[in-house]
C-alpha cells in the first residue's frame, strides 16, 4: 500500500461475492470503455483504493497481456482476497457481459447492413475515445504525488503519445524503452528515499 494513502478511509469488500456483484455492475455500464467508470466507482463511491493506488495498479494492468479493465480487476480481487478473489472478479467482469455480447451479436448479425447502425457505431467512438481522454484527465492530479513528479510524468506520457500515435511505432518497444526509463528514474528516485531516512 502507498504510503500516501495513510488516514485515508480505507473500504474493502466485504466478501467474495460483492467483488463479483460489484464488477460486474462495473462491467454492465462499462460500453465504449470501462475505465472512467471503474475509477469512479472504486475510488470515489466505494473508496476500495486511492487514486494513487488506482494509477499503479492501473499502470501494471496496461502492460500486463489481455484486456486492460480485466487484468485490473484480477488485480484489486487478488489484493483482498488472493487467488479466490482474483477469479471472483474476472468472472464477474466476463459472465453477463459475455451473455450480453453474444446476444449482440445475433442482433447485430441481422441489422449490420442498415446505415443507421453504421452511423451509429461511427458516433459511439468518438464518445469511447472522449472518455478514454477524460479518464487520462481525471488521472493527472494524482501524478502530483508519483515519484517522477507531475512534469517529468506529463512529458513521458506526451513522448508515448508521438511515438505510437505520430510515429507509428509498435506499442511494445515504446513500452519497453519509454516504460523502461520511467522504470529506472523511479527505482533511483524511490532509493534515494530510503537512503535520506
Amino acid at each position: 500500500m502507498s504510503s500516501n494513502t495513510q488516514g485515508a478511509t480505507r473500504n474493502q469488500p466485504t466478501s467474495r461475492r460483492d467483488l463479483f456483484w460489484s464488477f460486474t455492475i462495473l462491467a454492465m455500464q462499462g460500453f465504449g470503455g470501462v475505465v472512467a467508470i471503474v475509477q469512479r466507482e472504486l475510488v470515489d463511491k466505494k473508496k476500495w483504493m486511492t487514486s494513487s493506488e488506482f494509477l499503479e495498479e492501473w499502470a501494471v494492468a496496461q502492460v500486463m497481456p489481455g484486456p486492460n479493465v480485466v487484468n485490473l480487476a484480477m488485480i484489486i480481487g487478488n489484493r483482498f482476497y488472493g487467488l479466490s478473489g482474483a477469479l471472483s472478479a474476472l468472472a464477474g467482469m466476463l459472465c453477463f457481459p459475455l451473455v450480453f455480447l453474444l446476444l449482440l451479436a445475433l442482433l447485430y448479425g441481422k441489422i449490420a447492413t442498415h446505415p443507421g447502425v453504421a452511423g451509429a457505431l461511427r458516433g459511439m467512438s468518438a464518445v469511447a475515445a472522449g472518455m478514454i481522454i477524460a479518464s487520462g484527465l481525471r488521472l493527472i492530479p494524482a501524478l502530483k504525488t508519483h515519484p517522477l513528479g507531475i512534469y517529468v510524468a506529463v512529458v513521458a506520457s506526451v513522448l508515448t503519445w508521438i511515438c505510437i500515435a505520430l510515429f507509428r511505432l509498435p506499442l511494445a518497444y515504446v513500452l519497453i524503452v519509454i516504460g523502461g526509463i520511467s522504470m529506472f528514474f523511479v527505482y533511483r528516485q524511490l532509493q534515494q528515499v530510503v537512503e535520506d531516512q
